[in-house]
């Protein structure tokens, strides 16, 4: 596929390195520092080059928004119209600029989806550092790392899911945007964003919620750091 990179930093290069090992095409964006961009994609080979927000946007069948939640309005108004494309949201809000309450008890994913109307938007590689994401990518099955996404559109969902497994990870569907909430920051009891999950409890947790039930125990796998 061809992606659309905007925000090209920690989670946004990582994951553009992890697509291009798999045979994706991508384009980097949105830095200060163009020159640095483009030695960036030099470094991901032939099937990543630079560019503007405007091509990121335009040249990818998936849009990866990876930028702070401050930035994200300046992004989108570079970005143009993403009315159709499937639009990775990896953003977090937090921070002193954004830490504001939502309107209507939204979560951020639905704050977002409504700030690029049109877009079929897929919260997910969020909830992980991205020195966590860079280190952990490509793990057995059974000890891959759970990426957890969210969204409105099941086939996008689909889409994301085959780029998630893509990139070394599991997928572990919440449901649609407003069930967002516990894979959205902050790190706090009851919510899985910081938290590690493998598939077999990610599996227990996507339940529980569903069933309104309270998380099961965060999951503890220090007893086996060994295998990764």
């Amino acid at each position: 596929m061809k992606i659309g990179v905007i925000g090209a930093g920690r989670i946004g290069g990582n994951a553009a390195r992890l697509w291009v090992a798999a045979g994706h095409e991508v384009l980097l964006s949105f830095s200060r520092d163009q020159a640095r961009l483009e030695a960036d994609a030099a470094k991901l080979g032939e099937r990543a080059r630079a560019g503007t927000v405007a091509e990121a946007a335009a040249f990818g069948d998936v849009v990866f928004l990876s930028v702070p939640w401050t930035q994200v309005d300046a992004a989108l108004a570079e970005a143009g119209p993403l009315t159709g494309k499937i639009v990775i949201d990896t953003t977090n809000q937090f921070g002193r600029e954004g830490s504001q309450t939502l309107p209507d008890g939204q979560t951020a994913a639905e704050f977002n989806q409504r700030r690029m109307p049109g877009a079929r938007l897929v919260k997910s590689f969020n909830t992980l550092t991205a020195a966590f994401q860079a280190s952990e990518a490509g793990r057995p099955a059974e000890q891959r790392v759970v990426l957890f996404m969210a969204g409105d559109d099941a086939d996008a969902k689909q889409v994301v899911a085959g780029l998630i497994d893509d990139a070394g990870f599991a997928v572990a569907d919440l449901g649609g945007l407003a069930d967002a909430g516990p894979m959205e920051a902050p790190r706090r009891a009851g919510a899985l964003y910081g938290e590690e999950y493998r598939p077999a409890e990610a599996e227990l947790a996507v339940a529980a919620l569903r069933a309104g039930q309270a998380l099961p125990a965060t999951p503890d796998y220090s007893e086996h750091s060994d295998e990764g």
